[in-house]
């Protein structure tokens, strides 16, 4: 199916998608949303996924143009291996889909000497088969001269991982599941009321969607939708990401010669892109922003925040510390408290689940937690506790990386 006839798709769905009952309704259509719809209409349901501004749109987590797909994750093991259930289920989509969204760049954990998470992210990787290579300052040094390393720092090279690109990766998943059958709207569900079982959900325009389960994947407008139950649990955090130009003919910041990269030897745990499809070096901060409202956040990026960027490229990327910024965003963490996903029943409705919490470093495993979200809504059982509501706290006390 071409764009148009996929366009067209929508625009029957929209026209026509209220008028029945479906098995299973989605209210948000990124990565979280997306996958699960997905997965749920491939096990034979009939599914409704609904977005108020559109599939990976610009105001969404999962909108952007690339995230990191890596296995590490300090001592967390469960994240480790969706990581890598992850990588599996990507590959194989845009394999199917024919859809090159995956780089395969490798990933490098820059680190200090004696640094622990990265010291328990290598025992892990070594614990969970994942192929990496421990490198040493003058192997750094020696692989990567473009890059200015500190004394005794060391690194670990994951190989097989990369960069996914993001709202592409979204948008291709639900044109997937739209081809599969599913039926997709770009309509806004109307916080419901009530509490038992919802029979249906009211859209903005005024349709009514009937389901037998419904499932909230809204990011960032979680808060919003269940104030009560979310507001003081789901903190959205304004973050900024920069693309700079590289010197004409310059290959050293692209693949294969510079890898995606994490320097975790910096407390900020700045991370970062080589030039992807020729948009420029990207550079951001894995720091929690200020409080954010993804309607009507500013989101034009600081001089503060840039001139902090260029600061650190002059000690790490020195040959890249006056490039041009060439582009720019303001996205949105969607943290909770601890970093973990949110994963359960919403305590008042026995057919609502709560789906979110991507905390900034959800994007990869957006297949894993599909299938995770379709297998409990299909197969029942209970919960990961991480994943819980029960442990989603009013403090942030962040612990996953």
């Amino acid at each position: 199916m071409g764009r148009r006839e996929f366009t067209r798709t929508l625009a029957i769905g929209a026209a026509f998608g209220a008028e029945k009952t479906y098995d299973v309704a989605v209210a948000g259509a990124g990565v979280f949303g997306a996958w699960t719809a997905y997965f749920l209409q491939r096990a034979g349901k009939a599914v409704v996924l609904l977005d108020a501004f559109g599939a990976a749109n610009s105001r969404a987590s999962s909108g952007g143009e690339s995230r990191i797909i890596r296995m590490g994750y300090g001592p967390d093991e469960i994240y480790t291996r969706w990581s890598m259930r992850s990588r599996t289920l990507w590959v194989d989509f845009f394999s199917r889909a024919s859809s090159a969204l995956f780089h395969r760049t490798g990933v490098l954990w820059m680190a200090r000497e004696g640094d622990a998470n990265a010291i328990q992210t290598r025992q892990m990787l070594g614990k969970c088969g994942v192929r990496f290579e421990t490198l040493d300052e003058a192997a750094l040094r020696d692989r990567y001269p473009q890059v200015r390393f500190a004394p005794k720092m060391w690194g670990i090279l994951e190989p097989d991982s990369g960069a996914l690109m993001a709202r592409r990766a979204v948008q291709s998943v639900v044109e997937q599941a739209v081809l599969a059958g599913a039926t997709y709207l770009q309509e806004a569900v109307v916080p419901p009321a009530g509490k038992g079982r919802l029979e249906a959900a009211t859209t903005k325009p005024g349709g009514r969607i009937r389901a037998g389960v419904f499932v909230f994947a809204c990011g960032p407008w979680l808060p919003k939708v269940f104030p009560q139950v979310l507001g003081k649990r789901i903190f959205p955090t304004r973050q900024e990401v920069f693309f700079l130009g590289l010197p004409a003919g310059d290959r050293r910041f692209a693949p294969p010669a510079l890898p995606a990269w994490i320097d975790f030897s910096d407390e900020r745990g700045v991370y970062g892109f080589p030039d992807l499809e020729n948009r420029g070096f990207k550079i951001a901060l894995d720091q929690h922003g200020p409080a954010f409202d993804p309607d009507s956040g500013d989101r034009v990026v600081r001089p503060e925040g840039l001139a902090e960027v260029r600061r650190y490229l002059g000690t790490r990327f020195p040959d890249l510390r006056d490039a041009p910024l060439v582009e720019s965003r303001v996205c949105q963490y969607e943290n909770t408290s601890s970093g973990d996903f949110l994963i359960d029943l919403h305590p008042e409705f026995d057919n609502v689940w709560l789906v979110g919490g991507g905390s900034g470093h959800g994007f990869k495993h957006g297949p894993a937690l599909g299938e995770y979200v379709a297998e409990r809504i299909l197969k029942g059982g209970p919960v990961e506790r991480r994943f819980s509501l029960a442990t989603k706290a009013e403090v942030q006390k962040r612990a996953v990386y």
